[in-house]
């Protein structure tokens, strides 16, 4: 863990956020290259849900929660985790997180356990007080519920289908720890997929091996991770089954995803608080159903919809990933590198364009020239390094993962042919200027 916090500090990954001013725990800032690996993982993630499935749409909800959102789906009374004082030097922690006795000064005396409750509360308009307030949201899973009918009457979906969303959430984590996995501020990437009752257990099964097979492509392969099915005394009070995958981060084996059934309890915990708050409800109902927030049969009869709720931390994925791709390698006696060995369609930077003289004209128009033509096809981010010093350039593109290294000398302007290095073999070829961009589009898809 050490290593990988060194490296993101060095090469601009992550920083502490308001380092200058002592930082704030829990709480991280992605430089300009962790902006880059943090979005291309959430691109990822996107693609593979939104396009490359015809039954899922995509949504962007608010942070800002109406208060009454979080209390009919249960989070003011059960959101919270187990937390204990010191009594000696009067710190908090999570209560399973040390074993009886303060890892801050060693005294055994300390209180017993009591809930704590995670969400942040916000002022709301001018006023200050109890009646003026919104949460943060816990978890983007509720906006989905809550525009479950917007969604439907806009699409015209019937079950099943899912609604994807990337976005912020926000606990007040007792004890955050072990760099960004457990923070206060942090991105989910969430899709709640609603099915028929009945067919959520094999939905949830399906899932689960959809989301396994995705880990693999992001380079964290099976062997790393272990399938834990969430004991029914553990279960989220919304869960009627959850199957957790667990990857064997730096600090311990640990949850990447979870995967939850949430059966019907929020669709149906939102739909029976309609009456109260006097909303009008538009669909139409059996005599047997309340439900506001329901879907047709095709017998004609309503029912509301289970959900399976995969959902991952684009922190966690985003350590899981630079772990696996971390590697230190011997490439001459008592010399050693460094090197990401990141997906190319996650690498930050796709291709470096290396001028042999920086100060040659002719070679520096033409690296110039080949960046610009890359940079156009949209296959993310390609830079020119024009230091002059191509050993350097090149160890410092595989410390942060670049795939391709792109070499202009004076043979390029005779015979219009480049060196492009391979970031993990180290190898070298010869190609031709006109053939680089299929060169280019290959290499990373």
């Amino acid at each position: 863990m050490e290593e990988l916090v060194a490296l993101c500090k060095r090469r601009g990954f992550i920083f502490q956020s308001s380092e200058i001013y002592g930082g704030i725990q829990g709480v991280y800032d992605f430089g300009p290259l962790g902006v880059e690996l943090k979005n291309n993982i959430k691109l990822s993630w996107w693609s593979s849900m939104v396009y490359e499935n015809d039954n899922i749409e995509g949504l962007d909800a608010s942070i800002l929660s109406n208060p009454l959102v979080l209390r009919y789906s249960g989070h003011e009374d059960t959101f919270s985790d187990p937390m204990v004082d010191c009594k000696e030097c009067k710190s908090r922690f999570r209560a399973d997180s040390i074993e009886n006795k303060c890892p801050k000064c060693g005294s055994m005396d300390l209180t017993e356990p009591r809930p704590f409750n995670l969400m942040f509360k916000t002022s709301v308009g001018p006023i200050e007080d109890e009646n003026n307030f919104a949460y943060l949201r816990p978890e983007t899973a509720q906006q989905i519920f809550t525009n479950y009918k917007n969604v439907v009457d806009s699409t015209s979906r019937s079950v099943p289908f899912g609604i994807a969303q990337i976005g912020k959430a926000f606990r007040n984590e007792i004890t955050p720890r072990n760099f960004i996995f457990r923070v206060r501020e942090f991105e989910q990437m969430e899709l709640e997929y609603f099915v028929k009752p009945g067919e959520d257990e094999e939905s949830l099964d399906s899932w689960v091996q959809k989301r396994l097979d995705w880990w693999e492509k992001q380079g964290v392969p099976t062997d790393q991770l272990e399938l834990y099915e969430v004991p029914m005394d553990e279960l989220a009070h919304y869960s009627k089954r959850t199957v957790d995958i667990m990857y064997k981060f730096p600090h311990g084996t640990e949850e990447l995803e979870g995967i939850a059934n949430r059966t019907d309890f929020d669709l149906g915990s939102h739909s029976k608080k309609q009456d109260e708050l006097n909303i009008k409800a538009s669909v139409k109902q059996n005599k047997d159903s309340n439900s506001k927030l329901g879907a047709q049969s095709d017998g004609g009869d309503w029912f509301v919809p289970f959900v399976i709720e995969p959902s991952a931390g684009v922190e966690r994925g985003f350590l899981a990933i630079l772990n696996e791709a971390y590697t230190e390698e011997e490439v001459e006696e008592n010399k050693r590198r460094v090197v990401l060995k990141l997906k190319p369609h996650l690498s930050p930077i796709k291709a470096a364009v290396i001028p042999l003289k920086k100060n040659n004209k002719d070679i520096v128009d033409l690296s110039t020239k080949i960046k610009d033509g890359l940079q156009s096809l949209a296959l993310g981010r390609v830079v020119l390094e024009n230091t002059g010093n191509i050993g350097k350039g090149y160890r410092r593109h595989d410390e942060i993962g670049t795939p391709t290294c792109i070499t202009i000398d004076f043979d390029s302007l005779e015979n219009e042919t480049v060196t492009v290095r391979d970031r993990d073999t180290m190898n070298q070829e010869r190609i031709k200027i006109k053939e680089l961009q299929n060169y280019f589009i290959k290499s990373i898809k």
